[in-house]
């Protein structure tokens, strides 16, 4: 075989190759992606259960300091997350501003009472607990009534439900795609060298000293794959976080390290678990069955 003929196999070869990681790497940024939606699930759901507003509205007598200190002991309940003092002025403003300037016109004096708008741990945002906080909240002498919206409480729990299950469902979705797609990449990749492993075995290779340099190989590539899908997936980040910065209210970047490490396992397993069956068949088969 002459220089130029060897020249364009390894020519071919690094193609082969570099299409691979190409390929592996779009697929592993996917999985990145679907992790990373994953493991914030429960961060998402908790940022809207957490916005949810439980409204305590004080008795017409209770003055701002009485109402003031109220929220300070209210601060100090294992299930606050917040409190946010409202004051008579602000709440005829708010109300003003959603019924109109006309609509105090009916009273002789200002209806709106001193309040204090809460907002609940997210494990306390639904109806048994919702309940017993209210009972809680309204054992208070200088409470007049505890209001949420119990609809919404119940609307935004069914649908948190059933997007945690339609993301389960895609993840599981994506991670056979995923395998599928990679599976098929090292398949042709390793198929490219069929006749070199005819060859070695020939010589006398038994089929685990014909996998292992491919497999070492697999290691590399799903790595190597692995790595610029990382480095995609943070400059996505980046652009994301500067485009859209309110979402990292919702994204814990704490869990990054975990998607990085699902996105590195996935590579080196789907490589290594392709690569090991692929070759195994190869290895199986007559002289004639290689040209088909």
């Amino acid at each position: 075989m002459s220089a130029g003929e060897n020249k364009l196999i390894r020519r071919r070869l690094a193609g082969a190759w570099l299409s691979s990681v190409i390929s592996i790497t779009l697929v592993l940024l996917l999985v990145g992606v679907a992790s990373l939606l994953l493991v914030n699930a429960k961060s998402v759901s908790d940022y809207f259960k957490e916005n949810v507003q439980v409204s305590v509205l004080m008795k017409q007598e209770v003055t701002e300091d009485a109402a003031m200190d109220y929220a300070t002991k209210l601060d100090a309940l294992p299930f606050i997350k917040g409190t946010r003092f409202i004051s008579k002025e602000e709440g005829t403003r708010d109300m003003t501003d959603m019924l109109g300037e006309d609509f105090l016109n009916v009273f002789e004096t200002a209806p709106i009472p001193v309040s204090v708008d809460v907002t609940l741990k997210a494990e306390y945002v639904s109806a048994d607990s919702l309940e017993m906080v209210k009972k809680v909240i309204g054992e208070s002498p200088l409470v007049d009534e505890v209001v949420y919206q119990q609809s919404l409480v119940d609307k935004l729990n069914t649908n948190l439900g059933k997007i945690s299950m339609l993301l389960g469902v895609f993840i599981i979705l994506l991670l056979f795609i995923s395998f599928v797609l990679i599976n098929n990449t090292v398949r042709l990749n390793v198929f490219s060298k069929r006749f070199t492993i005819h060859t070695m075995k020939l010589v006398g290779a038994t089929k685990s000293f014909i996998r292992g340099p491919f497999l070492g190989q697999a290691v590399f590539q799903g790595l190597f794959s692995a790595l610029l899908a990382i480095l995609m997936l943070l400059g996505l980040l980046f652009v994301v976080r500067r485009e859209f910065s309110q979402l990292f209210e919702v994204f814990s970047l704490d869990l990054l390290l975990v998607v990085i490490g699902i996105v590195v396992l996935s590579g080196i397993v789907i490589c290594l678990v392709s690569t090991y069956f692929v070759v195994g068949r190869l290895v199986s088969l007559s002289k004639d069955e290689l040209y088909y």
